[in-house]
């Protein structure tokens, strides 16, 4: 039976895959006072997605100068063998892709062993129904609003609808995880995205591109602090 879905704070995630990668710990301290909830870092093999980003080391040497929490997004093949080693280099959260997991349920089970809030990952032609059968077993599902694996895409606009569908399925299966979406947020998609049922934001472009990526994000939290108190 559907229960009135719970909502929080939406979070803000700016994605450091937008940031300059040679002033990475420059880029992680200057957040640290700023409106950002998490710090999301996506690790690519160039085998799952077409790109390689950045793997364990880098994100260890961003956890010692980070104040918030890791999101980590792994958009990689047989992440079941990296789990550990995310863990170990300061991940918080560890979110897999659904298309890249033949055993997804053990794969989350493992993630939830290893301390990290469980995180799963739509690609944009892959349905929110699928997760139905693992809705109450899953702390995230993050959506992608682009096609994953580059940084400065548009925004899908779909999303808004396939996010709505989310939020339904997860509140019918009593499930409290948390909507994240990644790709192509500003400030024109932020509202239509929480109204949708987004509770996590994940900016990219749009922060580290501006010419003061901590105003932008303060901007950001204003305008989602206004849509919250509005709506309670």
């Amino acid at each position: 039976m559907s229960t009135s879905p719970r909502r929080i704070t939406p979070l803000l995630a700016p994605s450091l895959l937008a940031a300059d990668f040679a002033n990475l710990q420059a880029e992680t301290e200057r957040l640290a006072g700023s409106a950002a909830d998490w710090l999301h870092c996506d690790i690519m093999d160039g085998r799952f997605v077409p790109n390689i980003s950045f793997g364990i080391p880098v994100l260890q040497a961003i956890h010692r100068h980070a104040k918030q929490p890791l999101d980590v997004h792994l958009m990689i093949e047989e992440p079941q063998n990296y789990l550990q080693a995310v863990r170990d280099a300061g991940a918080a959260g560890i979110t897999v892709h659904y298309e890249a997991c033949p055993h997804l349920h053990r794969v989350l089970q493992q993630i939830k062993k290893l301390g990290c809030r469980a995180g799963v990952a739509l690609n944009p032609h892959t349905p929110a129904w699928v997760l139905q059968d693992i809705a109450q077993d899953v702390d995230l599902v993050c959506v992608m609003s682009v096609n994953p694996g580059f940084g400065g895409q548009s925004f899908i606009p779909h999303t808004l609808q396939k996010v709505a569908e989310l939020k339904e399925l997860l509140t019918d299966a009593g499930s409290e995880a948390l909507i994240e979406v990644d790709g192509g947020v500003n400030e024109q998609n932020l509202l239509p995205l929480v109204e949708a049922g987004a509770d996590v934001l994940v900016a990219g472009s749009f922060v580290f591109n501006a010419p003061d990526p901590v105003a932008t994000l303060a901007e950001l939290r204003a305008q989602l602090n206004g849509l919250f108190s509005a709506a309670n």
